[in-house]
C-alpha cells in the first residue's frame, strides 16, 4: 500500500492536558520506565513505527494496538503485557504507533493501523491476531471490520475494554460513573471530538457496529462490568453472535478499565491473562489455522 487508504484530514495543536500528559510519557520513557533487556526491536512497518517483541520460534504474530483515547499513549506502554504474550503463548508481538489526535485526527489511526496490517500479511507468512485495547481495541476492531470485503481476515481478535461507539451516548457512562476510576463520560466526549474533529461518530469508518460484520473473524473481548465502555463490549459481542461468528465474552465483576494491562495483581487481570492466553491457543492450533 502506498500512501493513506483514506483521505486525510488537517488536524490542530493538542490542548495543555494533552501535551502534559504526552511530555510526561516521553520522559518516562527517557527515563527507562518500560526498559527491558535485551529491547524489543524498533521496526517500520507500512510506513509507521512499530515496537517488536520476538519470540524464538514463533506461531504467529499479535498486532497490537495500545489504548489512550487516540490522544495519548505509546507502544512502550505494552512491554509488560507484551512479553507475558511472548513467554506464555511463543508468538511475537508489534505494537505500533500509530499518529494522535488532535495533531493527526481521523482517519490517521486507522490508515496506519491499515498500513501495519496489511504490511504485515505480505511479509509475513505466520497467522496474526489482531489485538486492541480501550481505543486500540476499537480501532484492531475496525480494521478487522473493513478485511472483509478484501478477504483480509485475521486469525482472530483480541478486544481489551473496546471503545467503539464514539458518540458517547451509553447509558454506562451515568451507571457506572462511580465505578471507573480510569474513564469517563467528560474524557470520552473530550477524546471522540479530538479524534473525530466532526466527522460522525456513527460512520462505519468510525464505528464497526456500523458495519456488515458477516465473515468477521473469531473474538475474545473482556470488558469489567463497572466500566463506562461495559455496553460497547456487550453490543459488539452481541453484533457478532447475531452474524454467527464465534465470539467469547469475559466480563469481571470489580474489574477496572484494562487490567490486565495496567495492573496484573488488580481484581480480574489474572484471569483475562489467562482467557487471552487460552483463546490465542485455539486460533493458532493446526485445526483452526487450517
Amino acid at each position: 500500500m502506498t500512501g493513506p487508504r483514506w483521505p486525510e484530514r488537517t488536524g490542530r495543536r493538542p490542548g495543555a492536558d494533552v501535551a502534559a500528559i504526552r511530555s510526561q510519557t516521553a520522559a518516562a520513557i527517557a527515563a527507562g520506565r518500560w526498559h527491558i533487556s535485551p529491547p524489543p526491536q524498533s521496526i517500520l512497518l507500512g510506513g509507521v513505527r512499530c515496537l517488536h517483541f520476538a519470540a524464538p520460534d514463533p506461531q504467529g504474530t499479535v498486532l497490537h494496538f495500545h489504548g489512550g483515547g487516540y490522544r495519548i499513549g505509546c507502544a512502550e506502554m505494552m512491554t509488560l503485557f507484551a512479553i507475558a504474550l511472548v513467554a506464555r503463548c511463543g508468538v511475537d508481538v508489534i505494537c505500533p504507533d500509530y499518529r494522535l489526535a488532535p495533531d493527526h485526527p481521523f482517519p490517521a489511526a486507522l490508515n496506519d493501523g491499515w498500513s501495519c496490517w496489511t504490511a504485515l500479511r505480505e511479509s509475513s507468512a505466520l497467522p496474526i491476531l489482531l489485538s486492541g485495547d480501550s481505543a486500540g481495541g476499537g480501532l484492531a476492531a475496525t480494521i478487522a471490520a473493513h478485511g472483509l470485503p478484501l478477504a483480509l481476515v485475521p486469525a482472530g481478535v483480541i478486544l481489551l475494554s473496546p471503545w467503539i461507539d464514539l458518540s458517547v451516548t451509553s447509558g454506562c457512562y451515568d451507571r457506572n460513573a462511580a465505578t471507573d476510576p480510569v474513564f469517563s463520560r467528560a474524557s470520552a466526549k473530550a477524546s471522540a471530538e479530538d479524534y473525530l474533529q466532526g466527522y460522525p461518530a456513527d460512520a462505519p469508518l468510525a464505528c464497526p457496529l456500523s458495519v456488515d460484520l458477516h465473515g468477521f473473524a473469531p473474538s475474545f473481548i473482556s470488558v469489567g462490568t463497572g466500566e463506562v465502555l461495559a455496553d460497547d463490549a456487550l453490543r459488539l459481542h452481541a453484533a457478532l453472535l447475531a452474524v454467527a461468528t464465534p465470539s467469547t465474552l469475559s466480563a469481571i465483576d470489580g474489574m477496572e478499565h484494562v487490567a490486565v494491562m495496567r495492573d496484573r495483581t488488580g481484581t480480574g487481570a489474572q484471569e483475562t491473562f489467562a482467557a487471552i492466553a487460552r483463546f490465542i491457543d485455539d486460533r493458532l492450533s493446526p485445526l483452526a489455522i487450517r
